[in-house]
């Protein structure tokens, strides 16, 4: 007798059903992060000075690379994430 409640609680304990994997699906990229680099600037046809065109292709370059810098890190990451979320799932 005093063996029957071991013996219950291990035949309770096994089971014959195949466990549930519960899988949820890679996330899509978030709409935050689906916006373009804003328009890069241009140059008044009616100036004259070259310090105007300077300091504006100075700052397109800035924008652009700030801009490019963000993107192409952030696509890195994510790529990176999914390939190592998908090979995890096989």
């Amino acid at each position: 007798m005093k063996y029957l409640l071991p013996v219950l609680l291990l035949v309770g304990c096994s089971s014959t059903r195949p466990p549930v994997v519960v899988s949820a699906p890679w996330p899509d990229v978030p709409v935050s992060m689906q916006e373009s680099c804003p328009d890069l600037l241009t140059v008044d046809a009616k100036t004259d000075k070259l310090s105007d065109v300077v300091d504006t292709v100075s700052k397109n370059y800035t924008q652009y690379y700030l801009c490019a810098g963000k993107i192409d890190d952030w696509n890195n990451w994510y790529n990176t994430q999914k390939r190592i979320y998908e090979s995890t799932r096989k």
